[in-house]
């Protein structure tokens, strides 16, 4: 399985890929296959398992429950090194780089060599910035940063730039878990349009009518979790 080539095909072929983001502190167990059976039902190409905190260490134990439901791939998105599993089939290697605290921008990589250097895991460097979303978000309470001013465009397309620049393979714009405003569709658009490299866009994305904005405005992967977990209905708007 190569994950990132998979990504780069879709954007060739303007194929929209869709991920259902799973935090290990929200799902129950026992809920796993009946969950998965929507999933199965819609249009998610992608699976991400992660938290901004994972207290009771349930990371591994709920990756392997998913890998027995499922072929989709599964790709950890974790909020530090503890949220490594080598049962998943990637990772995206994360750095935040809308912050300017060390831990989270090389520390935490670092931490995570030993975990890495000889796994399996497909390894996917991938620039992570943080919106706002107009909602004080755990990535922003865990990570001590602030997000960028949706109004601050040219800050949002400069970080990406860098992101860019210093070999990311993925740029990730992230309103933030249970945001009120998504990312708004000019930014999404401005960073399309300049970069070369895949894009991500998630956080606060509740309908199938944002889903299909943030699509349209040029998102390669759009991440939902909120939605999902509030309702699974939802999976019905999203239905093959």
């Amino acid at each position: 399985m190569n994950i990132y080539k998979n990504i780069l095909s879709a954007k060739k072929e303007r194929k929209k890929l869709l991920a259902v983001l799973i935090d290990p502190e929200k799902i129950d167990l026992k809920n796993i296959a009946s969950f998965f059976e929507k999933v199965h039902q819609s249009i998610t190409t992608h699976i991400f398992v992660g938290g901004s905190t994972d207290k009771d260490n349930v990371t591994d134990t709920v990756v392997a429950a998913i890998k027995k439901t499922t072929h989709l791939p599964v790709i950890l998105f974790p909020g530090d090194v503890k949220q490594i599993s080598q049962k998943a089939d990637g990772i995206l290697f994360l750095s935040l780089l809308s912050g300017r605290n060390p831990e989270y921008l090389i520390e935490q990589q670092i931490k995570s060599v030993p975990f890495l250097k000889d796994s399996s895991l497909e390894i996917i460097s991938t620039g992570y910035i943080l919106i706002d979303g107009k909602k004080d978000t755990a990535t922003q309470k865990v990570s001590n940063t602030k997000p960028i001013a949706q109004e601050n465009t040219e800050l949002i397309l400069n970080t990406a730039f860098a992101g860019e620049f210093s070999g990311k393979k993925l740029i990730y714009l992230e309103a933030g878990s249970g945001a009120t405003v998504p990312v708004d569709a000019n930014i999404i658009t401005l960073v399309k349009n300049n970069l070369s490299i895949p894009l991500i866009v998630g956080g606060g994305i509740r309908s199938k009518k944002q889903l299909e904005t943030a699509f349209n405005a040029g998102a390669d992967l759009v991440v939902i979790g909120t939605a999902f977990e509030n309702d699974e209905a939802f999976f019905n708007q999203l239905k093959k």
